[in-house]
């Protein structure tokens, strides 16, 4: 009889989902003797709509080291996943019926926060699921990493690194926005890695009066430029006391979080300040060392869940171990910086800013 699985991949793209995918399939196919492979495309949006391929071994060779998916991936949000589309589409009972068509044993589903929402959900309804954790925001609760995260840290410290030489030398302030509406990991690696001055994160709102004094007294040691990262998510202690009616009512005279700070730093100091945001630069490519060995380590991991029919669980990494927690632990849960994460404490000391 042969083990049917079924996989997709959900959710923002990042680097090493082909990684993880090959990590998984490779693994079932050496130690399964009949395997079947359905790849759902685009997300949910396949399972919802039966639009499959029958996957074969050489499909997963040869993506090691590719970004992207091979399968495709969108956005299905959890709010809207029990209403019936525009098209009349019941879309939980629907990728129901499309997982008992295919007869399959298990579905694996690569995503982020909200695709392990659904991926709860179709657990509650009787239906064998296993996940693995990505996204370069890093913010997926019981896993110390994320497969995509350390790519996008390289991408973004590379931004930084570039921006010194211009930055030094016109004398100017430059923001490096990078991704991240909720948490700051990315933000805080790559800040510590590429030398910024002054760190600026959505855990911690930040004092504009702080930013400003940082940079006037580098100007007083006789240092001409600033290099502030970030995050896409960042907000000012003044602006997090608003309503999210009134904040967007300030921000709408400005591209992005960092074009108001950009503007207030430039009354207050005096100096040019120029925005740089790399955006989805920041998810492209191939992933790096670090990606490609945890993904292929999480791949292997649920396939060997799923040859043991360890239904349930999403494979994660914990103190450099692989291991597994229940998909409802994880669920809907953020994993956000502590206000004394001991990072935050050990950039301070070195006279980095975090806008506090």
């Amino acid at each position: 009889m042969s083990l049917k699985i079924g996989m997709l991949t959900s959710g923002g793209d990042c680097q090493a989902l082909n990684a993880a995918m090959r990590g998984v399939a490779k693994t079932l196919y050496k130690q399964e003797k009949d395997v079947k492979i359905y790849g759902f495309l685009n997300g949910y949006k396949g399972l919802i709509y039966g639009k499959y391929e029958l996957m074969k071994e050489k499909d997963f060779s040869g993506i090691l080291t590719e970004g992207g998916t091979i399968l495709g991936t969108s956005r299905e949000p959890f709010k809207y996943i029990n209403n019936v589309g525009e098209d009349g589409v019941n879309k939980v009972p629907a990728m129901i019926d499309t997982y008992k068509k295919l007869d399959l044993d298990c579905l694996v589903v690569l995503g982020g926060n909200g695709s392990h929402k659904t991926a709860g959900l179709l657990k509650s309804k009787g239906l064998n699921v296993v996940t693995l954790p990505k996204t370069i925001d890093n913010d997926i609760a019981g896993s110390d990493h994320t497969f995509g995260f350390m790519s996008a840290v390289d991408i973004a410290t590379t931004a930084l690194d570039q921006i010194h030489s211009t930055a030094a030398s016109h004398s100017r302030v430059f923001i490096v926005e990078l991704m991240g509406h909720k948490t700051g990991w990315l933000t805080l690696y790559a800040g510590i890695a590429g030398g910024a001055d002054i760190i600026l994160l959505p855990e911690i709102p930040y004092e504009t009066k702080a930013i400003v004094k940082t940079i006037k007294e580098r100007s007083k040691k006789g240092k001409k430029f600033t290099i502030i990262a970030m995050a896409e998510g960042a907000i000012s202690e003044e602006d997090a006391k608003l309503s999210k009616k009134e904040r967007r009512e300030v921000y709408a005279n400005y591209p992005s979080v960092s074009y108001k700070l950009s503007a207030e730093l430039t009354e207050a100091t005096g100096q040019e300040v120029r925005v740089t945001i790399p955006g989805h630069v920041q998810r492209g490519g191939s992933p790096d060392p670090f990606d490609r060995v945890l993904a292929t380590r999480l791949g292997i991991a649920a396939a060997e869940l799923i040859i043991n029919k360890e239904y349930g669980y999403m494979v994660c990494e914990e103190n450099n171990q692989i291991s597994k927690i229940a998909i409802e632990e994880v669920a809907g849960k953020t994993r956000l910086i502590e206000t004394d994460d001991p990072m935050l404490e050990q950039a301070e000391k070195m006279g980095i800013c975090l806008g506090r």
